[in-house]
C-alpha cells in the first residue's frame, strides 16, 4: 500500500477531547459510547468521544471531525501519519493524531475540515463520506 492507494474515510460524529488528571477514574458511561478512545500518561489522561457523550472532565475541547485511514494497516507501513500531517501542516490544519492496532485516525477542528479534505485530495488521497 502506498499514499496513493491510501482511502480515509470521513466519520459522521463530532467528537471532543477530554483532559483529566491522571488520578481520575474514568467514568463508566465512557465505555457505553459507540467509539472512544482512552490515553493515559503519568501527567493526564485523554479521552475521545462523541460530543453527544458529556462528561465532567478539568478541560475539553470540543467540535472535532475525525478522518479514518481504511485499514487494517499492517506494523511494517510507515510514514502514513507522517504523510497525512505534512499535508495537513502545510495548510496550517491543526491536528489530534490517534493510532490504534489497526488504523489511524486523523481528528481536525470542524471549521477546517472541508479545507482538509480537499488538500488530502490534491496530494492523491481518496476521501469517503460515512
Amino acid at each position: 500500500m502506498n499514499q496513493k492507494s491510501l482511502t480515509l474515510q470521513l466519520l459522521n460524529k463530532t467528537f471532543a477531547i477530554h483532559s483529566l488528571s491522571p488520578e481520575s477514574t474514568i467514568p463508566p458511561e465512557v465505555f457505553r459510547a459507540p467509539i472512544y478512545f482512552i490515553a493515559k500518561t503519568y501527567e493526564e489522561v485523554s479521552l475521545v468521544l462523541p460530543e453527544s457523550f458529556t462528561i465532567e472532565s478539568e478541560d475539553v475541547e470540543s467540535d472535532w471531525r475525525a478522518l479514518e485511514v481504511v485499514g487494517p494497516l499492517g506494523f511494517s507501513l510507515t510514514g502514513i501519519l507522517s504523510r497525512i500531517s505534512t499535508v495537513l501542516a502545510n495548510e496550517k490544519i491543526s491536528i489530534f493524531a490517534i493510532s490504534t492496532f489497526d488504523t489511524d485516525y486523523v481528528l481536525v477542528k470542524n471549521n477546517k475540515i472541508e479545507e482538509a479534505i480537499e488538500a488530502l485530495k490534491l496530494n492523491n488521497y481518496r476521501i469517503i463520506r460515512e
